[in-house]
């Protein structure tokens, strides 16, 4: 089966004869920046010390700082990592914004971790990287398992190994400590703006297609709202837990009010 990190590099290939890129762009491009693995011992609630795995990787910052999410997922490693980094490279470029391309996770369950325990292991591995944190050099953001209250964490800890407030060094972080409103949904509505755009270019219409997603948490609940209002049927729904079908379609407020019972679709 090919890794994430093969996968990117195939598209990437495909892409580069596309666009007849410069041979040597394209090899740089095929290689990260910079990959940083950190160990994260944490002190649990009961006194021993559980050792964490965690990374930073800067894919490519020619164009600016980088910018990329941190998950917290038991699955997660290196590969993973330096593919959603390279994707991150991509698809600053394509919107055209003054960023490069990183992303950063930690191997660990958050379902298994007490408030304290989370914060204990955000605050360490935010301590780990922070060598390559900054405005200037790599602002992170939310990502899968983590939110607005662990990003509250990660400034924190900059700000404290600053000495000052530090609120450009992270996105996704409360209102209450210098975060944007837009923010919430953002992705989501992206993703609408995108599929209006390829239903557009390939003369499909909107209303009545189906759609099939995958997730239904910060990204893929407020999506399914917003694919449903649009016209479109979303006949398939999974998520970390399993997967839920109608061909007729699923009603995302029905669906939504059984996730929060239940946390799964």
């Amino acid at each position: 089966m090919t890794s994430a990190w093969g996968t990117i590099l195939d598209q990437l290939d495909d892409a580069a004869k596309l666009a007849d890129l410069d041979p040597d762009v394209h090899r740089m491009l095929r290689h990260p920046k910079r990959v940083l693995e950190v160990s994260v011992p944490v002190r649990m609630d009961d006194g021993r010390v559980e050792v964490f795995t965690g990374w930073r990787v800067h894919h490519d910052t020619t164009r600016g700082p980088g910018k990329g999410g941190i998950r917290f997922h038991p699955a997660v490693d290196a590969d993973e990592i330096k593919a959603l980094a390279a994707a991150m490279t991509f698809k600053t470029a394509i919107v055209d914004i003054p960023f490069g391309g990183a992303k950063g996770g930690v191997r660990c369950d958050p379902a298994q971790l007490s408030l304290g325990e989370l914060e204990r292991l955000t605050r360490r591995y935010t301590y780990e990287i922070s060598p390559l944190l900054g405005p200037d050099r790599d602002v992170p953001a939310p990502d899968v398992n983590t939110d607005g209250r662990v990003m509250a964490w990660l400034l924190d800890t900059i700000s404290m190994t600053q000495g000052s407030h530090q609120p450009a060094v992270v996105t996704g972080k409360p209102l209450s400590v210098g975060g944007t409103r837009a923010h919430a949904g953002a992705t989501s509505t992206g993703c609408v703006v995108c599929a209006r755009a390829a239903f557009t270019e390939l003369g499909l219409p909107m209303v009545g297609a189906r759609v099939v997603l995958q997730g239904f948490g910060k990204v893929g609940g407020p999506l399914a709202f917003l694919l449903h209002s649009a016209g479109m049927r979303v006949v398939a729904v999974a998520d970390v837990g399993g997967a839920v079908h109608n061909p007729g379609g699923l009603d995302p407020l029905a669906l939504s009010e059984h996730v929060a019972a239940t946390g799964s679709v």
